[in-house]
């Protein structure tokens, strides 16, 4: 845009207005579909695996060979290890996406089989999933909402001790982080983000009460009828340590790990990197007050060219086709395209997406998207040097 200040003005159309320009095909759900997707993913994991069998007996025995050096050996065996933990961790998170299908009943219309194969997928990847399921229906009925969403709820000036604009503010000193520390804490982020937010709640809403977790079945995130649900989780997550526990008994722990946790990992990588570039931009409002509606949370998400036919294949395209979901959840991931298209079509600009890498975007918008201000109703994001990108038109 020539303006140097841009202004935003909230999107006026009612939810039934958009929901009626997508087809109506859009929103069927097909559970033999879901199955085979499921079926496949399934497969491609255990062969994987199966293959990662085959690294160490293969490329030990090429080390006893004379004509290969043991420093070449020793190399193309990390190698093999790092493709099979690169392609086995999309695959779990692959995985990890369709039990998030059956959070939200996409992967079928049958109640019984979404919670049966949703409980069973997460919890093979330490996902409480009853648990999860409610707080992330929280967070859809509420996105972008300042006073009621349940993740991803930006900072405001006054969190972070920031004078009030006006007045001279040394920022340098607030955000002076070397590329190095911004960096290690990246990595941090995508590491860890995801327990945390499980068990502390961290960029949780900050109303809830200390030590909100997704555990406590007494939980503030949790109705009483909600209880038997999540202790049921807890279940799920407690057979998964005696599991883990029993396999390093009998493999050792450095086979778990070598099969087993880094690329599980990888899935609160993807998961965390997908979920952030997803709800934190600087081009995307959060809401306060009246000027929240569901169908503006919904469209304050931004849909990504991630990671090409691996990010189509392997994660369903969650990232590329994440705006729909957000308006309709039910709907199954494999008519996003098509459901995409006719929401681009009918909300216009207020539909928001990036083919910017991944990566690139990721370091960015750390560093553009710092704080919100204590007030107004439509905010954006403030960088390092307390600047936005673009500013609620004045009504």
């Amino acid at each position: 845009m020539s303006d140097p200040h841009p202004l935003y003005t909230p999107m006026p159309w009612s939810l039934k207005e958009i929901r009626d320009a997508i087809p109506a095909r859009c929103f069927s759900r097909s559970t033999s579909r879901s199955l085979l997707y499921l079926g496949r993913d399934v497969s491609l994991a255990a062969t994987f695996w199966a293959l990662a069998t085959a690294i160490d007996p293969f490329f030990l025995e090429l080390g006893t060979n004379s004509a290969c050096p043991l420093v070449v050996s020793t190399t193309l065996r990390l190698v093999a290890w790092c493709v099979y933990w690169w392609f086995q961790g999309l695959m779990f998170t692959g995985i990890w996406v369709l039990g998030h299908e059956c959070g939200h009943g996409a992967f079928s219309s049958h109640r019984p089989l979404n919670d049966m194969i949703g409980f069973i997928t997460h919890s093979l990847l330490w996902t409480p999933y009853f648990s999860w399921k409610i707080s992330h229906h929280r967070h859809h009925i509420s996105h972008a909402s300042m006073e009621r969403d349940e993740v991803y709820v930006p900072k405001t000036r006054s969190d972070l001790g920031i004078p009030q604009s006006g007045t001279h503010i040394d920022y340098q000193e607030i955000f002076g982080d070397t590329p190095l520390f911004t960096l290690f804490m990246l990595v941090r982020q995508q590491l860890l983000a995801f327990p945390a937010y499980l068990l502390f709640n961290s960029s949780g809403q900050k109303n809830h009460p200390k030590w909100t977790n997704h555990f406590n079945p007494n939980s503030v995130l949790f109705t009483k009828a909600q209880r038997r649900a999540v202790i049921l989780s807890n279940l799920g997550l407690l057979a998964m340590v005696c599991g883990v526990w029993q396999a390093v008994e009998i493999h050792g722990a450095a086979q778990v790990f070598k099969y087993y946790v880094i690329p599980w990992l990888a899935v609160t990588h993807w998961f965390i990197m997908i979920t952030y570039l997803h709800h934190t931009d600087p081009t995307i409002p959060h809401f306060r007050g009246k000027e929240w509606n569901f169908q503006r949370g919904a469209a304050a998400t931004v849909d990504r060219s991630f990671l090409g036919w691996q990010g189509n294949f392997f994660l369903h395209s969650v990232a590329r086709y994440h705006v729909i979901h957000h308006f309709f959840p039910k709907m199954p991931f494999y008519h996003g395209a098509e459901a995409t298209e006719a929401l681009k079509a009918f909300i216009g600009d207020y539909y928001v997406f990036s083919d910017k890498p991944v990566f690139q975007a990721l370091w960015d918008n750390y560093n553009a998207c710092q704080f919100v201000e204590d007030d107004g109703e439509v905010l954006f994001y403030r960088d390092k040097k307390g600047e936005a990108v673009l500013f609620p038109a004045k009504t």
